[in-house]
């Protein structure tokens, strides 16, 4: 890559000039957050106040909080489902469809998915809150982790699962300590991406939560509909340094399953 970029200087200019606008935007927010002034726009002076302001606001705290609990609890169920999910389309299927249809969640739009799953709560006459937020973001985070899980999979020796129970060891037991030894880092990747997506998902927590029980980009969205401020700006920023580090790490560990 670094040859053809060398070859032809365009693409370097292109290369340049995608990473310029995906980043510039994200780290100019993240100086205005240490903005001194009230302006979210005009950065003077240097201060950490706007983080401090955070820290004492119940509406923010109210929404971390509501947010952690959805984006721990559909962690969890996800990357259990999600690993079952897995497991079982790798060793009992080999259809296309169902592989296709598995994965469904995490193509299909966002829009989409949360007005259908306030149609279902609505049919089963399901009063909506945390908990309907939670199912909804274990929907389409479980599809992140089964294709993961599913790639860690295909790489795997199948002939140490068979000489496990050859040598007298049951499917449980072999799953225990073979299989899941064996899937722990895409596991381990699989719910962090699971925890990234849930942490600042909007659209779906939006159709499918409560009047009393926003999450943090709820609290966001009602903020930013009065004006942007610089405290929106540090919220935004702490959220970005969350869900990269998530990110980073998570694609870390697929890469190592990919190497071993």
């Amino acid at each position: 890559m670094s040859k053809l970029l060398s070859r032809f200087k365009p693409l370097k200019l292109i290369l340049f000039g995608t990473f310029a606008f995906l980043y510039i935007p994200i780290f100019a927010l993240m100086a205005m957050s240490f903005n001194g002034a009230h302006s979210p726009f005009i950065l003077k002076g240097f201060s950490f106040k706007w983080y401090s302001i955070l820290i004492h606001d119940s509406r923010v705290i109210h929404g971390l909080i509501n947010t952690l609990i959805v984006a721990t609890g559909s962690t969890i169920l996800s990357t259990i489902l999600g690993t079952m999910l897995a497991v079982g389309l790798h060793r009992y299927t080999k259809s296309p469809f169902l592989n296709a249809f598995a994965l469904a969640p995490a193509i299909v739009p966002d829009i989409v998915l949360g007005i259908g799953l306030l149609a279902l709560y609505a049919l089963l006459s399901v009063s909506l809150g945390l908990y309907s937020v939670l199912f909804a973001h274990v929907v389409f985070s479980m599809a992140f982790v089964t294709a993961v899980v599913k790639a860690r999979l295909a790489h795997t020796d199948k002939y140490l699962r068979e000489a496990s129970m050859d040598l007298g060891a049951t499917r449980t037991a072999t799953f225990l300590r073979i299989t899941l030894p064996s899937l722990a880092p895409a596991i381990l990747a699989g719910a962090l991406l699971a925890f990234t997506l849930s942490l600042d998902e909007f659209v779906i927590a939006f159709f499918t939560n409560g009047p009393t029980s926003p999450t943090l980009p709820i609290v966001i969205y009602s903020m930013v509909r009065f004006g942007v401020t610089p405290e929106i700006n540090a919220l935004a920023t702490l959220l970005m340094l969350v869900s990269f580090t998530a990110v980073i790490i998570a694609q870390r560990m697929t890469r190592l399953t990919e190497e071993e």
